[in-house]
């Protein structure tokens, strides 16, 4: 039996913030529920215990209820010391010698199901497992501010979990160093190679980005793991049998990527109703015309699932040169526009549990010149599908944003001419992708499209 064992009993001091660091959010969920999601979704793993700090006990129990885990069978009470939350599972499971207690920190979100299963599989052999990764810098012991020792690097590993063990064992070695009145312990394998000398403790490879959450400059790194993560959307199959009874609306789907999300719904079966400002007058920038857009889908389908919102405008010039009302109204179509669709479209999607789709664009990580109120938007878009994100969870709404790379647009080729074809992204290649997120669980992601 594959018994993993989330240990969240920390309270994140490092990180600096007023909860735990388990429950920082990033990419949509609290680091803990991407942690447990892991084991959740492994086949090899059986069961699931999270070992939580009795103060949030109510926060694990609303988590659980909302994300409908099945495998969680505990919830047990961590202690203040690290090895603490690792003995409450070790007691919790003693009539379970046999089993493979897999021992993960909830602050490494983005743990893999290889790993999961490397560990798993190594357990067929060995009764303890660490997982780790090559050092690419050189450690050195220091005493008293001086070099004592500089070891091989080939032989340094950085520790990760999960980390697993059979139930005896690890019982077993904590049973002796609780009888050691010098005893300090940093992680289960530690207190494992140092009471029980003799037992090989195998090493499964880690990676890079199962990093752990411990500092604040962690989490702009974490989101931006996920966002490379979000490619897995591209094994998500469109079939007319599961889109036929959804309904779409497309603002800004007259031309670019947006016809091409028009035309790729429709061609799957979506029910899919198209504004735009040479289409049929709709500007997202004017409040009045986007609620009758909408109001006018509603009293025809009785719901709306999916929207998105491609609008936008480029005007790519030095800020000292641009027209002042070019400034207002990219500023109103790029920014105020997503403000209005999103407030809008909330009463629909609250009863579909729908998706809400906008865009973003690579200019967003780094002002540019010629770009400052285009890029300042783009950027804001992010921050803003970010908080939005958060704030319509408990409403089942899901908020993400698209980055595509260069794509192959009529807005593009006006502000830059014709480029080689090759080194720009098919607006359908787009559009695929975004509908695909449609379907996918994600939430307050960005998701990177590229060639």
């Amino acid at each position: 039996m594959n018994i993993a064992v989330i240990l969240a009993g920390g309270t994140g001091i490092r990180l600096e913030k007023s909860l735990p660091k388990q429950f920082f959010k990033v990419a949509g969920k609290m680091v803990i529920e991407h942690a447990v999601d892991a084991f959740e979704k492994n086949e090899l793993i059986d069961e699931i215990a999270i070992v939580i700090n009795k103060h949030y006990l109510f926060m694990v129990e609303d988590m659980i209820i909302k994300n409908e885990w099945k495998k969680i069978k505990r919830v047990l009470i961590g202690g203040e010391e690290r090895y603490h939350s690792s003995l409450s599972a070790v007691s919790a499971y003693d009539d379970f010698k046999d089993a493979n207690l897999i021992f993960h920190d909830a602050a490494r979100p983005l743990i893999s199901q290889r790993i999961i299963n490397d560990v798993v599989k190594a357990m067929d052999h060995y009764k303890a497992v660490d997982v780790a990764i090559n050092s690419a810098d050189t450690i050195i012991e220091v005493e008293n501010d001086i070099i004592t020792a500089i070891p091989e690097r080939i032989k340094m590993r950085r520790g990760q979990t999960p980390q697993g063990f059979k139930q005896v064992v690890i019982a077993k070695a904590y049973e002796l160093a609780l009888q050691d009145k010098n005893f300090k312990a940093t992680d289960d394998c530690g207190v494992v190679k140092k009471y029980l000398p003799d037992e090989k403790i195998y090493v499964v490879n880690g990676e890079e980005v199962n990093m752990k959450l411990t500092y604040p400059e962690d989490t702009y790194l974490l989101d931006k793991l996920f966002q490379l993560r979000s490619v897995e959307i591209q094994n998500i199959k469109l079939s007319v049998e599961s889109l036929s009874d959804k309904v779409m609306v497309v603002f800004g789907g007259a031309y670019g990527i947006g016809k091409s999300i028009v035309d790729l719904g429709k061609q799957n079966g979506i029910r899919v109703y198209s504004f735009s400002r040479s289409e049929n007058n709709v500007d997202v920038s004017n409040m009045d015309a986007v609620i009758n857009a909408l109001e006018k889908v509603f009293q025809i389908e009785h719901k709306i699932d999916f929207i998105v919102n491609t609008a936008g405008i480029l005007y790519k010039e030095p800020l000292e040169t641009m027209n002042y009302q070019d400034i207002l109204n990219s500023i109103n179509v790029n920014y105020t526009g997503i403000v209005n669709i999103s407030l809008a479209s909330l009463p629909y999607l609250k009863k579909s549990k729908g998706h809400i789709l906008f865009f973003t664009s690579s200019s967003y990580t780094r002002g540019r010149a010629f770009y400052s109120i285009y890029s300042s938007s783009k950027a804001a878009t992010v921050n803003f599908v970010q908080a939005i994100s958060q704030e319509w969870e408990t409403l089942g709404i899901k908020v993400n944003c698209m980055n595509p790379e260069r794509t192959q647009t009529p807005m593009r080729i006006k502000n830059f001419g014709n480029e080689p074809e090759d080194t720009l992204l098919k607006p359908e290649i787009v559009a695929l992708r975004c509908i695909q997120t449609l379907l996918s669980n994600y939430s307050g992601q960005v998701i990177d499209v590229r060639l």
